[in-house]
């Protein structure tokens, strides 16, 4: 992943909570996407090729 946390334009995941505060953020970059915790962003992001997050979202579902 060559781009940092700094670099990505991170939005609300669509499988978090609509009227809560926690939540996951996502952010896509060329090859990938990435996650961070909203509430502590500082943390740092876990990065997934592309392959590797299209298999996590045909496996996570909605409650």
């Amino acid at each position: 992943m060559s781009e940092t946390s700094h670099t990505m334009t991170f939005r609300k995941s669509s499988y978090s909570g609509g009227q809560t505060q926690d939540c996951v953020e996502v952010a896509d970059f060329d090859g990938g996407s990435a996650v961070r915790d909203s509430q502590n962003p500082e943390l740092g992001v876990i990065a997934f090729p592309s392959t590797e997050w299209a298999a996590l979202l045909s496996t996570t579902t909605r409650d």
